[in-house]
């Protein structure tokens, strides 16, 4: 990249010499009030909304929040370079975009839109299954770019074939599969507003679209919606599955395989047992387990753990480019951001992701190099201090 991504500051001020000012903050926690205000409650909620009381998304603040950073003077920090290794794979800085589903409900261009911003930047985008977009639309939107395909892991064998194989096809090179959802958690914002966007067909485009799937249905998804509706609930997720049943998607997948929301250091160590690649350190944004321990005060024992095997990825709670310094020092490989480009989206499609991602790299650019770091390799725990949050 020519430049710096810190560069978006000079920019943003250069633009105001013509009175234009940013269309939406700089600041990337005001974003969740915005949309609160612009969208409606159901929407609203299903993005912003935890499990439970919301404690476990607050915790994942509170513990970014409790760690200081320590900056360092007279470093030579002209020329940075915020590239990172990860999975074999060179990436522009230590971010990709977290997987998250049925984005129509935010903005009509949904998940293109997201996975157009992430490409331009060079910033891998990870497709959820849930998604509101077929995997294969999404795909041709990013033309080569880097792509990732997370999967929800669904009770019937034949559909978990068929997507794998449906993702290979359309170029995605990483699987991300989510461990931490085998039910729905207790979310009173949807609750409260009877609001699932699921039962509407809305996050089932790659179901609807299998042929795996389309296969187990009496009539097709046109002629009987419900039934499809129904079908999909009953396999959307299996509490059944075991470590061991790891071994059917490492056989039908010959690229990285990440499990996404390990916590504990022996998960960890099962998963780098097990023949996978990464872990990302992760309770699901607070979404899952109300009472649950904050992902960042989980990382640490983790990286620890199997730094050395497997490549650590982080998210929850993650909003601003100190928060993405703290994770690297935490012993985190790269974040996934969630929540923030999905506000953005909301707020102005496209541009808005786009918007998110610049701003969140520039302050990380800045960050770094204010605190004596020249590149994300040198950031360590030497780097933080804790404090009272």
């Amino acid at each position: 990249m020519a430049g710096h991504w810190a560069d978006f500051q000079y920019e943003i001020y250069l633009n105001g010499m013509n009175g234009t000012v940013p269309r939406l903050p700089t600041d990337l926690t005001r974003l969740e009030e915005l949309t609160e205000q612009r969208l409606g409650p159901g929407p609203v909620g299903y993005v912003a909304g935890s499990a439970g009381d919301g404690s476990t998304a607050r915790a994942n603040r509170a513990a970014l929040d409790r760690r200081r950073i320590v900056p360092r003077m007279l470093r030579d920090v002209r020329e940075r370079d915020l590239s990172v290794e990860v999975l074999g794979r060179t990436l522009p800085a230590p971010l990709a975009l977290a997987p998250v589903g049925v984005l129509s409900i935010m903005h009509p261009e949904a998940e293109p839109a997201a996975a157009r911003a992430a490409a331009a930047r060079g910033v891998p985008y990870i497709l959820s299954s849930a998604s509101s977009t077929p995997l294969e639309q999404v795909a041709e939107a990013m033309g080569d770019a880097e792509r990732w395909f997370q999967l929800y892991w669904p009770k019937d064998p034949e559909v978990a074939r068929s997507f794998l194989a449906r993702a290979k096809a359309s170029g995605y090179s990483v699987l991300v599969v989510t461990l931490d959802t085998p039910l729905l958690s207790w979310r009173p914002r949807d609750l409260d507003q009877a609001y699932l966007p699921f039962l509407r067909g809305v996050g089932t485009a790659n179901y609807f679209t299998d042929p795996a799937f389309r296969a187990a249905l009496a009539k097709p998804v046109e002629e009987d919606p419900n039934a499809a509706v129904l079908h999909f609930v009953s396999m959307f997720a299996d509490p059944g599955k075991t470590w061991p049943d790891l071994a059917l998607l490492r056989e039908h997948w010959d690229g990285p395989i990440v499990l996404k929301g390990i916590l504990h250091p022996d998960d960890a160590r099962l998963a780098a047992d097990a023949g996978m690649d990464g872990v990302v350190v992760s309770n699901h944004g607070g979404r899952q387990v109300a009472g649950a321990l904050a992902a960042a005060d989980a990382l640490p024992g983790v990286a620890e753990a199997v730094g050395d095997r497997l490549t650590v990825l982080f998210d929850s709670g993650v909003r601003t480019g100190a928060d993405v310094f703290k994770a690297l020092a935490l012993g985190a490989r790269a974040v996934l951001l969630g929540r923030p480009y999905v506000y953005g989206l909301g707020l102005d499609g496209q541009a808005g992701v786009d918007h998110v991602i610049r701003c969140l790299l520039a302050e990380f650019d800045l960050t770094l190099a204010l605190s004596g770091h020249a590149g994300p390799a040198t950031v360590g725990k030497s780097d933080l201090m804790e404090g009272p949050a």
